[in-house]
């Protein structure tokens, strides 16, 4: 079974194109596709302009403030697709609350939204990530009811749905309280750790039914694959997700002889999610993008140096280089037990 395999393909860090002539470099060697974000088809258009090859294949990663209830999103949608038919394998555009809120109009939208994307034989499909915290039955809902639309289908994100089932796990024991506030490291953390490990363990089940309930309604899936764990500090945006497989959370206190714990799937979790994917959804196609956020360590750049000797520091682009090899190693995770 074929599956595409891509990883997030922009800057995040400051400084030139050559930063993309690196992401170039590093997508080829590694073999990866490409998920490029866009606020406007023209910003799209300059991404492209660094695809790693002619048949690279490249997912586009619509604005976060869409709305498919709204008919300007809609529109704009359309717009892209338009612009994109035959150049892309597919658009992904964030949920929101009115998918679970108000059903009736979400589901009418998605009716018109499939009409208009019907128009071009050559467009892509749209894929709606579950990025709004909804509860995965309500998610896995609309979907049972758009089946018969072609065009339209969903995404998984792992990390999403994983630290949601964590923070539902939690609160079971502990009402009100947000399992993520202990990233900041309470006194009682060492002794609450049991329970936090047993909330972090329910993301992986939580994914894999997910994945069975989408795989049966015969459709292509899109996933953003990436880790997290409630206590990970990594993102200077705050959230707890968007980490590599590979990581592990560094703890302020010993462990079972250890200062860190791991995340909340690791490459044995990744390995079960492409498995159960295999399992589940083919022969329908099957996408995966490693959505891993840059931790901003640095990388000597070695035979990509010819690149930035314009630089007079390399710091940047070290830590994009970084960035880079993390993805790679990520996939060489997915590609070491997957046919």
């Amino acid at each position: 079974m074929k599956y595409k395999t891509l990883g997030l393909f922009e800057k995040r860090i400051e400084g030139d194109d050559s930063l993309m002539e690196l992401a170039r470099l590093r997508f080829r060697q590694a073999g990866l596709g490409a998920e490029m974000h866009a606020d406007i088809p023209e910003q799209l258009e300059h991404e492209l302009r660094f695809r790693p090859a002619p048949d690279t294949p490249v997912m586009a990663h619509l604005p976060r403030g869409l709305n498919l209830a709204e008919d300007q999103s809609r529109r704009r949608i359309a717009e892209f697709a338009s612009r994109l038919a035959g150049r892309v394998c597919g658009m992904v555009m964030h949920d929101c609350p009115d998918l679970g809120a108000r059903p009736g109009a979400y589901l009418q939208a998605a009716r018109q939204m499939e009409a208009r994307l019907q128009e071009s034989q050559a467009g892509p499909m749209l894929f709606i990530e579950y990025a709004a915290g909804l509860e995965p039955g309500v998610f896995a809902r609309f979907f049972e009811a758009i089946r018969n639309l072609r065009r339209i289908s969903a995404c998984i994100d792992t990390g999403h749905l994983g630290i949601w089932q964590a923070r539902q796990t939690w609160s079971q024991t502990h009402p009100g309280q947000d399992i993520c506030s202990l990233k900041s490291q309470p006194p009682g953390l060492p002794q609450a750790m049991p329970e936090v490990d047993a909330a972090v363990q329910s993301a992986l089940p939580a994914v894999l039914d997910l994945i069975a309930v989408l795989g049966s309604f015969g459709k292509a899936v899109h996933f953003h694959l990436h880790d997290g764990h409630p206590l990970s500090t990594f993102s200077p945006f705050g959230v707890s997700d968007h980490l590599s497989f590979l990581a592990e959370i560094p703890l302020p206190f010993e462990r079972h002889g250890r200062r860190s714990t791991p995340p909340m799937f690791g490459p044995t979790g990744l390995r079960r999610i492409v498995a159960k994917a295999l399992e589940c959804i083919a022969p329908a196609p099957i996408s995966f993008t490693l959505e891993i956020h840059p931790t901003f360590e640095r990388l000597p750049l070695g035979d990509a140096a010819p690149l930035f000797a314009h630089w007079a520091d390399k710091t940047n682009a070290e830590m994009m280089n970084h960035w880079l090899w993390t993805l790679s190693r990520n996939y060489d995770a997915m590609r070491a037990s997957t046919p």
